[in-house]
């Protein structure tokens, strides 16, 4: 489902100044899904000399989070001036209830409580019929929608290190450049369409989970047969694999370090949304369908705990290989 041109067109000229190329200075930002990565980000942009009032569930985040310069607050009301509002949540069903609100508690949500012009800056890694169903939602009230998710895991957030991929109005787009330009390393702006972002953040991960699975399966053929794997890595990262994801993950995989990053349960989510976008483009997916089993059989062995890269674990487990994952964390991951 995409917004029609007329609605998006009405949306626009009811912004008014608003919606024009200003870029924003130091104004105050609502922040939403502070986890690992929302913190870190939250707080670059604060660090940028940007005002963050970030909604948090539980009143015991706010004193940590007041101490790397936010504004913490547990009442999303607080949130309904603000110029823009980013969301960092888990899922398709969170984002929703943001947006929507819990009509059972009375909880209002951001489509009727922020004002007219104002941009709900969509971070989240959700499914493409998501973010056009919240663009709507948003456009009917006047609002902008900008689907922005993010290639890079927490350290990356910390180091202002992210890959943005950013779709919306383009008069939206411009106004949200300078959160952009304190998040992350670079920005590619792909359209108009914000569902386009979401796909395209979807697809990409299941090129780093398929290319998870393949370095796992290589990996356990050379163990099987009494071989140390990291001369063959070593290779195939110096000629024909040389990305971030072979070598950054493949050492991972080599050295049987696991720490939690992108956790698999998460992971998996993905993988369940990228099939159902296959599926409803009549695309089939196999390799992906390999992956959710392998995921699906790892988290019901207990390995939900454990980064995606454990699809390494899965592969020796599946070769008859007893492994015990080094869970060290000073490994730099490539994406989450």
């Amino acid at each position: 489902m995409t917004i029609e041109p007329a609605l998006r067109e009405a949306a626009v000229g009811q912004r008014g100044d608003s919606g024009s190329n200003s870029r924003l200075s130091a104004q105050t930002t609502g922040f939403i899904g502070l986890g690992h990565m929302g913190t870190a980000m939250a707080a670059n942009l604060a660090a940028s000399g940007i005002q963050v009032i970030a909604y948090v569930r539980r009143p015991e985040q706010m004193a940590k989070l007041a101490a790397i310069g936010l504004k913490p607050t547990t009442n999303i009301a607080d949130l309904f001036d603000c110029e823009v509002v980013i969301s960092m949540l888990p899922d398709d069903n969170a984002v929703r209830e943001i947006v929507f609100g819990r009509e059972g508690v009375r909880l209002k949500g951001l489509a009727m409580g922020l004002k007219p012009g104002a941009i709900h800056l969509s971070m989240s890694t959700i499914s493409s019929a998501a973010a056009s169903l919240l663009a709507s939602e948003h456009a009917i009230s006047g609002q902008g929608y900008v689907a922005a998710p993010v290639f890079g895991n927490p350290d990356a957030a910390k180091t202002r290190q992210l890959f943005i991929i950013a779709a919306g109005a383009p008069t939206d787009i411009e106004r949200c450049r300078p959160l952009f330009d304190s998040l992350g390393q670079q920005t590619f702006v792909i359209g108009a369409d914000p569902a386009q972002a979401n796909l395209t953040k979807l697809l990409g991960n299941m090129m780093t989970a398929t290319t998870l699975e393949i370095l796992g399966e290589v990996v356990a053929v050379f163990r099987k047969r009494g071989l140390d794997p990291k001369p063959f890595l070593d290779i195939m990262t110096s000629t024909m694999f040389g990305g971030r994801v072979h070598k950054i993950y493949g050492d991972k995989i080599v050295r049987q370090a696991y720490a939690p990053g992108f956790l698999m349960p998460l992971a998996f989510k993905d993988v369940r949304l990228a099939l159902a976008e296959g599926e409803s483009a009549g695309a089939p997916m196999p390799s992906v369908g390999v992956v959710r089993d392998r995921m699906i059989t790892g988290i019901a062995r207990g390995h939900a705990d454990l980064d995606w890269s454990a699809l390494g674990l899965i592969a020796a487990e599946e070769a008859g290989l007893h492994v015990a994952p080094m869970q060290s964390s000073d490994i730099v991951e490539a994406s989450s």
